[in-house]
């Protein structure tokens, strides 16, 4: 068990932790959460004891191993599957030594055989496999990756060796969402005691049973999942604030009494009484309410449909194709998730469509007053990091008076404080708030997305979610989580072996696929059975039967507006030849839309009728 007994630590004087405990049973899966800033990294390093204690004591098994992943992977001409190897020391040592006394040899062997050391290069090679890297790749040295791809090599290598106390700290940060619902389906069956720092929710829902909560310098262990913990936890804040709001009124009600008794001689010892149970009254205390999390996305105008469209295309890099025959349309009001694997081409594909690389084939045509919005993770390692945030954004907006631009950044969580702090004094989640700023500072009218949740905290997920769904502009998403993708997307595309085509299937579908979760081919039947749909299922399926007629209806509106322009007399004048075909060209446009948003429609009704019948 691992024992933290009334554990304090400060730094620089400011308290991370005060009289803190807990106990985690050997065996649990536990996920630690917290407001970033709150101290979580700090703990794990003093369970580690690469820190040392203010007071209190923590205690673990004798002999108990504990794992991490270090913060820097070491790059070296070792082949992958051999770093993973020797990640665990123990069989490295056994191979090593040169025995020649029998018994120790027998020793020897016997213990290989208990640590399981002759399958263990199966066992690397699955776990490699796992998180994204092939078979010719698990031959390759680690010089070969970038730090990304070496910090999953020593992720391995900590899964791998199976220490007694597993600690992982942000651990999807550098996974794709099929190595991060690998990582998540692992976890659940790792033998021994996990400890995960994560702000993912669909993680910390299926992979752990436990969840332990550092706030005001506290810990508090809480059963079950993070929806669980956020349950509770509302249910216990609004007990706490009922009796909080309960005592005041007692002590209200109790200082009136004494007011306006105190000075009375035939009261005074009733007043006297109060006095003292006021002051023996322990004071509940209400909680506090954390500063609401936000991001303000400023609001496209509205073009006509499509945005970009894309007949035969292919692109790729220097004169090799990474995706080719591309036939895709966007429209402003798409919300698309991208899924395949890392190295499929996703990230190539939202580089086409942000104009940061050109087609190589095909054709591809975007509205000429497409603004794009571009985020990604690389981005954020890019900010200037002797400059201010106000310095950035003074430079996207020189004329825009310096109240007004700490309103955008306080648009985005970056309050008066962080506006004049330097880049490289600020959190992960700040430095990824000024970099989302930056990237949507032009109101685009298509925003894309590569893995935007690295370094935001569970309450900036939640605030991401809810500026993506009232963003007018349309939204292409790359995420390792798979909370954001359910609540944002409405629609899949699979980027796989060079071709990008809709994913029929929902995320739940894709991620039973990945974990080879899919059910069994039935047999034919005679007569297929009645499918019977949930409550939940019938009212996702009215809101799309809902969302598809707002989409018809505003399409038709802009039919309209341009069919009063085509009727205008004087558009037909042999002045105005080319400006007549200019209209001709969007009034096609517009009714090729017309007729997909119409069978979107129809599909989506008739969807809703089959579901309703009885």
């Amino acid at each position: 068990m691992l024992k933290i007994q009334d554990i304090s630590y400060s730094v620089a004087g400011r308290p991370l932790l005060e009289g803190a405990s807990a106990s985690i049973p050997t065996g649990h899966k536990v996920g630690i959460v917290g407001r970033n800033g709150t101290g979580k990294t700090t703990l794990f390093r003093l369970i580690r004891g690469e820190l040392a204690l203010d007071t209190g004591t923590i205690t673990l098994p004798s002999g108990a191993k504990i794992g991490g992943v270090a913060q820097e992977v070491p790059s070296s001409d070792t082949p992958l599957i051999d770093t993973v190897l020797e990640a665990d020391t123990e069989r490295a040592a056994l191979l090593a030594e040169d025995a020649s006394d029998p018994a120790r040899i027998a020793e020897i062997q016997e213990r290989l055989a208990a640590i399981d050391a002759w399958g263990a290069e199966a066992r690397a090679a699955t776990i490699l496999k796992g998180l994204g890297f092939t078979h010719g790749e698990q031959q390759m040295p680690c010089s070969a990756f970038s730090g990304g791809w070496r910090m999953r090599v020593a992720l391995a290598g900590v899964l791998f060796a199976q220490p007694d106390l597993l600690l992982l700290d942000e651990p999807t940060n550098y996974l794709d969402l099929e190595g991060a619902l690998w990582l998540e389906a692992y976890l659940a069956k790792y033998p021994h005691t996990v400890l995960i720092i994560s702000h993912d929710r669909e993680l910390l829902n299926r992979a752990v049973g436990h969840i332990l909560h550092l706030n005001d310098r506290k810990l508090t262990l809480y059963t079950g999942g993070y929806d669980t913990f956020a349950k509770t936890r509302a249910e216990r804040r609004a007990v706490q604030a009922a009796a909080a709001k309960k005592q005041e009124a007692q002590r209200a009600h109790l200082q009136s009494f004494v007011d306006r008794f105190k000075a009375k001689a035939s009261k005074a010892k009733q007043a006297q009484s109060r006095v003292k149970m006021l002051e023996r009254m322990d004071t509940i205390r209400a909680p506090e309410d954390a500063a609401r999390t936000v991001f303000t996305f400023p609001e496209p105008e509205e073009l006509s449909p499509p945005i970009i469209n894309m007949d035969g295309t292919a692109v790729g890099y220097s004169d090799t194709p990474v995706l080719r025959r591309l036939n895709l349309r966007l429209d402003q009001d798409d919300r698309i998730a991208l899924l395949g694997r890392n190295g499929e081409g996703k990230s190539t594909l939202s580089k086409l469509l942000a104009g940061k690389l050109k087609a190589m084939e095909g054709r591809i045509t975007s509205s000429s007053k497409l603004r794009v919005g571009y985020f990604a993770q690389h981005q954020v390692d890019e900010l200037h990091l002797d400059e201010t945030p106000l310095d950035h954004i003074h430079r996207e907006r020189p004329n825009d008076a310096p109240p007004k631009l700490r309103a955008r950044l306080a648009g985005f969580g970056l309050g008066a404080d962080q506006a004049e702090t330097l880049v490289a004094k600020l959190s992960g989640g700040q430095k990824a708030r000024l970099s989302l700023l930056l990237a949507t500072i032009e109101a685009p009218h298509l925003l894309i997305l590569d893995e935007p949740t690295n370094h935001l905290d569970i309450e900036s997920r939640e605030a991401l979610v809810e500026a993506l769904t009232t963003y007018s502009g349309a939204v292409i998403l790359v995420s390792h989580d798979m909370h954001l993708l359910s609540l944002v997307a409405d629609r899949l595309w699979l980027v796989k072996d060079g071709h990008v085509s809709p994913y029929d299937g929902d995320l739940q579908t894709y991620r039973a696929s990945l974990l080879g979760q899919e059910p069994r081919a039935q047999k034919p039947q005679k007569q297929k059975p009645k499918q019977v749909f949930t409550r939940d299922q019938i009212r996702d399926l009215r809101a799309e039967v809902k969302r598809a007629e707002a989409r018809v209806a505003k399409i038709e509106e802009m039919r309209e507006k341009l069919a009063r322009k085509l009727a205008d007399p004087t558009l037909y004048e042999d002045t105005r030849v080319g400006e007549l075909t200019t209209w001709q060209k969007k009034y096609a446009e517009i009714m090729e839309g017309l007729d997909r948003a119409e069978s979107l429609w129809v599909k989506s009704a008739d969807a809703l009728d089959k579901a309703e019948r009885p």
